[in-house]
């Protein structure tokens, strides 16, 4: 290339690259799938994928409020390179092929396919993720998961819109109702201040419902954006948002007036209901920070491979070597945690994994996500100024990484579910020192700070709810350090 630049990181085998995700997929028992791994990693790094993912990002979406008629559509106008970066996503399993086909090691199978594609692109993983997340929900009522399961394996994606500008994370504050109309629909009236990939053809709701002349509380409905007999439902989208990272995809804000919505689980259980998708969501929260932290890595090592200063290729100056082998340990971290979660979700899932995923999915979320940013930007730094232009694909990748820890609940409020998991689910608290303790005896400094962990969680399952709410970030990193060195 001349003039002391690298070439593009381009038409590459990111699985043979990546020997400690080839041994994760044996060990957590998708082995059978790592031909198809293999092939989403060579066209998702291939030139033309990475030519869609830059036209994708430079051709945001637009917001179409009306036809040429006068019309209401409240439809999103998306780049044809996304609809190729989706379509790649659908067909190969990652938004639903753990359903369809829910053998051993399916859903590790499907973690390892989501590291590989969201190298393509972060942004259409946004409603591949909540498609994928939300079948437990709707197999609640299992006339519509006869109906849309389907669906969504058919490329139909699902949406959520659960958070509103008063409350936040703090869902029970939310002031949208739905008003019974019989059978198990309901007529919704509120405003939505998120709702992720606006374009999806579904989406989960949460309403304060009412029913018989009583309130029933916070419930999950099933919202189509085409009524049974061919009607476009009300599903109003004020505006699109103006956020950082990804430009490809779509969030909105939206107005529900007269919108039909259909019972998922019981009135006033809504959190219930929508809690296998939440804990699903957060997962993929943990596996798009580890494929971010991948290709950070990946990018950093490929410019430092092929540029020199002082005399030498910066892989062998010592300064650099050690931030490359920094990046490397914390990515492989991230990996094995994800594909170690994602195993604890399986269909023929151990006693011992249920319980361990109530307390390491929020433990994981925590800090493999918090540690993204700073993680790109480390790696961004490699890169030195190429890094800071949005011409080289890491400035994205910096912009992109926070989302996985403010979406699906913050630092805070992850923090705070790792103390309700540890006070009100002991068998989780149990299933998680077996974990991090099954490999005692190899590192004396591991031992002690998996002794020195589990003495503070024991200390603030018994402590002063204040004290022990000031302290739970401390416990969430100590115990995400303490299953990611175990898996080291």
């Amino acid at each position: 290339m001349g003039l002391n630049q690298s070439v593009p990181f381009e038409d590459v085998d990111l699985l043979a690259s990546d020997p400690a995700l080839r041994e994760a997929l044996e060990r957590e028992g998708a082995g059978w799938a790592r031909e198809r791994v293999w092939e989403a990693g060579v066209v998702a790094a291939s030139a033309e994928a990475q030519a869609h993912s830059r036209r994708a990002e430079r051709n945001e979406p637009r917001l179409v409020t009306h036809d040429r008629f006068g019309d209401r559509v409240d439809g999103v106008e998306l780049d044809p390179s996304w609809y190729w970066l989706l379509d790649g996503a659908v067909e190969r399993g990652i938004a639903s092929a753990p359903w369809a086909d829910p053998r051993p090691g399916a859903h590790v199978a499907r973690a390892a396919l989501e590291l590989m594609w969201t190298h393509a692109n972060a942004g259409v993983m946004c409603p591949v993720s909540m498609t994928y997340s939300a079948v437990p929900a709707l197999r609640m009522d299992p006339a519509i998961a006869a109906e849309w399961e389907p669906r969504l394996r058919d490329g139909a994606l699902c949406g959520m819109a659960m958070t509103e500008k008063q409350g936040g994370s703090d869902v029970r504050a939310n002031r949208t109702t739905g008003v019974h109309m019989g059978g198990n629909a309901y007529e919704i009236t509120g405003h939505k201040w998120f709702c992720s990939a606006p374009m999806s053809d579904a989406f989960l709701v949460l309403a304060q419902t009412r029913s018989g002349g009583k309130e029933d509380g916070l419930t999950c409905l099933f919202v189509p954006r085409i009524l049974s007999h061919g009607t476009r439902n009300p599903f109003r989208i004020q505006r699109l948002k103006d956020k950082l990272g990804n430009r490809s995809n779509a969030s909105a804000e939206v107005e529900l007036d007269g919108t039909v919505g259909f019972l998922l689980g019981e009135p006033g259980r809504g959190v219930r209901a929508i809690i296998e998708m939440v804990q699903r969501t957060r997962l993929d929260c943990v596996l798009g920070s580890a494929a971010g932290m991948r290709q950070a890595v990946a990018e950093a090592v490929w410019h430092a491979r092929g540029r020199e200063a002082f005399g030498a290729l910066l892989i062998d100056q010592p300064a650099m070597t050690a931030v490359l082998a920094d990046l490397a340990l914390e990515a492989e971290a991230a990996l094995l945690t994800g594909l170690r979660l994602a195993q604890a979700f399986e269909a023929d899932a151990s006693p011992h994994d249920v319980a361990l995923r109530r307390l390491a999915t929020p433990v994981a979320k925590y800090w493999v996500c918090k540690r993204g940013p700073q993680h790109a930007y480390e790696a961004m730094e490699c890169l030195g100024g190429n890094g800071y232009t949005e011409s080289f694909p890491l400035a994205m990748r910096y912009r992109e990484q926070p989302v996985m820890a403010i979406w699906e609940g913050t630092g805070n409020v992850i923090a705070l579910d790792v103390l309700r998991a540890m006070t009100r689910e002991p068998d989780a608290v149990a299933a998680f020192a077996d974990e991090i303790r099954a490999v005692r005896g190899a590192s004396a400094l591991l031992d002690g700070h998996v002794e020195r962990t589990l003495g503070l969680l024991d200390g603030l399952r018994d402590a002063d709810p204040a004290q022990a709410q000031a302290q739970a970030r401390r416990l969430a990193e100590a115990l995400a350090l303490a299953l990611q060195g175990s898996l080291m």
